[in-house]
Formats: structure tokens, C-alpha cells, sequence
């Protein structure tokens, strides 16, 4: 079994399923029938939310970013915004794992606090389910002169 599944089993018991009995009442499950939310919707405003904290620099692993960056530059392509977000949604609960780059000098206990505040209470708003947690994994700092070398790298050293 892989690393990610053991992971979203052992976040499964966080994530409440629906019982056979009585169940307390839900803006989302009511008697008139039943609200579900794909677990699209929910990855795309964590991400959205995540963006929006300033010291964000970007979302997703070194991998991902690449092929984001190619897949913006498609004419007719537009940016993933769940890119770097995975999560796991129940009837009433979902939890969110998210990979980031964070701007170097920005305390990244600080940043984590304000991710997580940002995006449970985007998804609580939006979705109505309750956000059991939200993991970040900061995969990299970014610092302004990686894209200083990345355009000196790219002028041609002879002409």
C-alpha cells in the first residue's frame, strides 16, 4: 500500500461517514434530501484560501509546479488552483493536506497558523462541513534570486 493511502485510511476515521440511526441535523443533510460536495469544489477553495495568505509563494511540489507552469502557458490553459492540495471529504467533515513553497523570511509557524485559519474558514463558509484538519507540508523556500538565475541561465553566454 502506498504512503498516500495509508494516509487517506488513517484520515478516514477522522472523517465521519453517515450512520444508519439518527443523525443530528445538517445544512447539508436535512429531510428534504441531501447536499454532496465533490472533492473538487473543496481542493479548489483550500487552494484559492491558501493563495491568499500572503507568504504563499506557490502550491504544490517541484513536479507539479513544472508541469503547471507548462500547462499556463498552453494557449486556452488557466491555473490549477487545486494544484498541491489533496482532500478528503465525508457528508458533514472534510480534511485537506497541502503542499507549498513559502517566501524565505516568513515565519513559517505564522504562516501555517494563517493557511489554516484561511482555510477552514473559507470551506466552512462556503460548504458548510466542518474541517477536521489541515496538514501543511512546506516543500521549499523561495527566495528572490532563484528566478534572477533562472533568467540569467536562459540569455544565450555567447552571441
Amino acid at each position: 500500500m502506498s504512503e498516500s493511502q495509508s494516509d487517506t485510511q488513517s484520515r478516514t476515521s477522522n472523517v465521519t461517514p453517515s450512520s444508519g440511526g439518527s443523525v443530528a441535523p445538517s445544512p447539508l443533510v436535512t429531510q428534504q434530501g441531501r447536499t454532496t460536495i465533490a472533492d473538487t469544489v473543496v481542493a479548489k477553495i483550500a487552494g484559492i484560501a491558501a493563495r491568499e495568505v500572503p507568504g504563499v509563494h506557490a502550491l504544490g511540489g517541484g513536479a507539479a509546479r513544472a508541469v503547471g507552469a507548462i500547462r499556463e502557458r498552453i494557449p486556452g490553459g488557466r491555473t490549477n488552483q487545486s494544484m498541491g492540495v489533496s482532500v478528503e471529504v465525508g457528508e458533514r467533515q472534510a480534511a485537506v493536506d497541502l503542499q507549498l513553497v513559502a517566501e524565505y523570511g516568513v515565519s513559517i509557524a505564522d504562516l501555517a497558523q494563517g493557511i489554516r485559519r484561511n482555510v477552514i474558514s473559507a470551506i466552512e463558509g462556503m460548504t458548510s462541513l466542518e474541517v477536521t484538519e489541515v496538514n501543511i507540508d512546506v516543500q521549499d523556500v523561495y527566495l528572490e534570486s532563484d528566478d534572477q538565475d533562472e533568467s540569467q541561465q536562459s540569455e544565450p553566454r555567447v552571441q
